[in-house]
């Protein structure tokens, strides 16, 4: 057979057990036996390992079951549910203790009470309480919004419908994870890869009758919303959880010190394969709810809590080959790809080398055997070479000097921070003139935190690259829909699904439209620095023409890199033209000052030397938090440098001469009527 008969056959064997996966997953109406459904899922993945170049995203060995319908509307949390840092090492947990201190500006000694949860590896899920009942139960979603799936939440026996303790809060959302023992998981591991998959297509069944069926559980560990909650302590939270009827970890702990967060981690890592329920790490969270408060969040994650992930997970492998791949900000990423090994449950076939250096370090060949560490589920990379069985024919792997997508130079840049050469090699081209940059820079643009268009991910934009159809960011606003509706694998319906999911996001904010242009060095919490500093994209856009740079210094926040980023930027004039085109399409949210007027509005503040009792950051947190704005250089716009022990020279020295107001740390505290 040739490869456009066997491309057929592959095709065919997809669209059938998509079907098969559709009458069952959605219909609850399985069309054949598990016997012929099994023999047909290993007919695919046998034709996948011997043919390398099928593919689809929708084999049985990149999904399992089907796609959940879109039956269940939306809903914004009340309380955004954050995602957790991660800790590895005991390195990593000294490090997180040490900027809550410097935070909260205490010494060394001070001592931190933990609370210490094992961290279940299910599914995340909100549920609200009025007056006692349970009204409300919304998935994590992306955190901000997710989906509404109360009546399946239901059927759980672990979720109390009515509470009727008198100190339960008038108004509050529960939070937990929902999840499947690996005892019940026994009698449905046929059906699905893990427990934490089965209790993802339990809980997204469309008849509760269905979910009902499937043994799902319970546990609670903290809250979002609340009001009447009269608790201030996590563990004592814990504990009122479980005298209000929901289950809670009989794991977890309030433990002080380093030391001893590691040694429970141990204890619970050795009884970790006893557990009836799979865990993936421990959750330390700061005990007392007061410091909760003051520390806050930083981006997405909560300053006040990190996930201690359990050891990794090894194994032994033979490398294949080695690619490059690039990255939207042309950055040379060597791939290893190896006899496909499972780890941890997952087939891993790739493996990251991380850099030329690395390459080097660790004398990486082409043929060699090594073990492969998948840590913390992130991305797997080699660990280590067995050169015991290394081949005489091996030879080393030369990193490329040309980029192999469009042959412009490759290049290690000197970083002016650290005073070193960069260990990471990249193209030297700018803009989209590299295809490959091109197609990463398309698929950060649509991106969760980005444009977040639905049924346009990474896949499709490949697709649509191949064919021609998209280029620029501007070109997934002019699709050819026509074309597309003649496409394999599309429809009428898919085909308006996209178009309306296109065009529900031409609106959206300044902030998520700089991050979604992937500047070098531009994250989400840099965008909306730069976007509070611009307000409009007008003023945003003409940055091109009116060349001041130095002016974005004064934004706390950003430094030089940055700076250099952003001019290199809008100093190429493909960029520009994205920008015009982009312009002329979308609408661009102004970004709309706080409604709250703070006594501190419209003044801006600069602190030097070191402060009492108080960090600079809780000390920027309190001028944000009452309007006022900080800057990073003493200029006309400061209206007050607030100064500490040992004050810099010349910051003082400058403030005078432009007659700006000086004052003390306890003179900041008195126009926020508090003391130090």
């Amino acid at each position: 057979m040739n490869k456009k008969d066997i491309n057929n056959i592959y095709k065919k064997k997809i669209q059938l057990i998509n079907e098969y996966n559709n009458l069952y997953y959605n219909n609850s109406n399985p069309k054949v036996t598990d016997q012929e459904y099994d023999n047909l899922k290993i007919e695919i993945i046998n034709l996948e390992k011997k043919y390398k170049f099928l593919k689809s995203k929708n084999s049985p060995s990149k999904i399992v079951g089907s796609k959940p319908l879109k039956n269940f509307k939306k809903d914004f949390h009340r309380v955004p549910m954050l995602s957790l840092a991660n800790a590895f090492t005991e390195d990593d947990l000294l490090n997180f203790e040490k900027k809550i201190l410097n935070f909260l500006s205490k010494d060394k000694n001070y001592k931190i009470s933990y609370s210490a949860e094992p961290k279940i590896d299910g599914i995340s899920a909100s549920l609200t309480y009025i007056n006692g009942k349970f009204e409300r139960g919304l998935s994590r979603g992306d955190g901000k919004e997710g989906e509404d799936i109360t009546l399946n939440l239901a059927t759980i026996k672990d979720i109390p419908k009515k509470v009727l303790d008198k100190d339960f809060p008038k108004d509050i959302d529960i939070r937990g994870e929902v999840f499947i023992k690996n005892s019940d998981f026994e009698n449905l591991k046929e059906k699905f890869a893990n427990p934490r998959n089965a209790a993802s297509g339990s809980l997204r069944q469309k008849n509760p009758e269905d979910t009902k069926k499937i043994p799902l559980n319970f546990i609670a560990y903290t809250f979002g919303f609340e009001q009447g909650l009269n608790q201030n302590k996590q563990s004592g939270y814990l504990k009122k959880l479980y005298e209000w009827g929901f289950k809670t970890n009989p794991l977890n702990k309030t433990i002080s010190g380093i030391k001893n967060l590691i040694q429970n981690y141990n204890e619970v890592e050795q009884q970790r394969a006893n557990l009836d329920f799979d865990i993936d790490g421990i959750v330390y969270k700061i005990d007392n709810f007061d410091l909760q408060k003051r520390l806050g969040n930083v981006a997405n994650a909560p300053r006040w809590a990190i996930a201690h992930k359990f050891s990794s997970n090894k194994a032994i492998s033979k490398i294949l080959d080695i690619d490059i791949q690039i990255g939207r900000t042309g950055a040379l990423t060597p791939v290893a790809k190896i006899k496909p090994i499972n780890i941890g449950g997952v087939l891993v076939s790739n493996a990251t080398l991380h850099n030329e250096d690395e390459i080097k370090r660790k004398d990486i060949r082409v043929g060699d055997t090594v073990t492969v560490e998948r840590a913390g589920d992130v991305i797997p990379h080699i660990l280590s070479v067995d050169l015991k069985k290394r081949s005489k024919s091996s030879s080393k792997f030369i990193f490329p000097n040309k980029c192999p997508s469009c042959g412009s130079k490759t290049v290690k840049e000197f970083n002016k921070v650290t005073k070193k050469i960069d260990a990471v090699r990249r193209c030297s081209s700018e803009g989209y003139y590299c295809d490959k940059i091109s197609i990463e820079k398309l698929k950060h643009f649509v991106s969760k935190e980005a444009f977040n268009i639905d049924g346009l991910g990474k896949k499709i934009i490949e697709g649509f690259w191949k064919l021609k159809l998209i280029k620029f960011p501007q070109d997934i606003f002019n699709l050819d829909y026509q074309k597309i509706e003649k496409l394999e694998g599309w429809g009428s319906l898919s085909v308006e699904n996209l178009m309306y999911s296109i065009n529900q996001k031409k609106n959206i904010s300044l902030e998520r439209f700089i991050f979604a242009l992937g500047i070098r060095h531009i994250g989400l919490e840099n965008a909306k620095l730069l976007s509070k500093h611009f307000i409009s994209f007008s003023k945003f856009k003409n940055l091109s023409k009116i060349n001041n740079y130095d002016d974005l210094l004064n934004i706390d926040g950003i430094g030089e890199t940055q700076v250099s980023s952003i001019k290199n930027f809008f100093a190429n004039e493909l960029n520009v033209k994205v920008l015009d085109e982009l312009g002329k399409i979308l609408v661009i949210k102004n970004v709309i000052a706080m409604q709250k007027k703070g006594i501190l509005q419209n003044k801006s503040f600069l602190v030097t030397g070191k402060l009492n009792g108080i960090s600079r950051a809780e000390v920027k947190s309190l001028i944000e938090e009452n309007s006022g704005v900080t800057v990073s250089s003493v200029s006309k716009k400061l209206n007050f440098l607030i100064i500490g022990e040992k004050p810099t020279r010349r910051k003082v020295e400058t403030a005078k001469e432009l007659k700006i107001k000086i004052i003390s740390q306890n003179e900041f505290l008195k126009m926020l009527n508090k003391t130090s």
